[in-house]
C-alpha cells in the first residue's frame, strides 16, 4: 500500500510538472505588437476590442483612445497581424494597412465617425 501510495505521488508530480511545462512554453510563444486604429471614442474602443475578440489565437486586443494605439497579443501559430487588422477594418476602423468600406464606416454611430486618413 505504501508503495502504491508513493507511485501515485510521484505520477502526480511528473504529471503537474508536465503541465507547468506546457503552460510556460505556451506562453513564451504569444506574440505581442501594437498599432495604430482610427477611432473617437469608448464606443469605438467597444466595437474595435469586440470586432477582435472572436479570433482564434488572439489573447488579448485593448485599444486606448487617446493614443488611438492597438495592442494586441497573440499566438503567432494561430492567426496574425494582417488577420487581426482585416477584422479591425470589417467592423468598421482603419489601421495604416487596411482600409474600412465606406459602406461600413458609414454604418458607425455618428460620435466614431472619425476624420479618415487618406487612401
Amino acid at each position: 500500500m505504501n508503495n502504491t501510495l508513493r507511485i501515485s505521488g510521484l505520477i502526480m508530480s511528473v504529471f503537474i510538472f508536465l503541465i507547468t511545462t506546457n503552460v510556460n512554453a505556451q506562453s513564451k510563444e504569444l506574440k505581442k505588437e501594437s498599432f495604430k486604429v482610427w477611432g473617437n471614442c469608448e464606443m469605438c474602443k467597444t466595437t474595435i476590442e469586440k470586432g477582435v475578440k472572436s479570433i482564434e489565437g488572439l489573447k488579448n486586443g485593448k485599444w486606448n483612445v487617446a493614443s488611438q494605439k492597438m495592442v494586441v497579443k497573440y499566438d503567432p501559430s494561430k492567426t496574425n497581424l494582417e488577420e487581426i487588422k482585416k477584422a479591425i477594418a470589417a467592423v468598421g476602423y482603419d489601421t495604416e494597412e487596411y482600409r474600412a468600406s465606406d459602406e461600413v464606416y458609414s454604418k458607425l454611430h455618428h460620435c466614431c465617425q472619425y476624420e479618415r486618413p487618406k487612401k
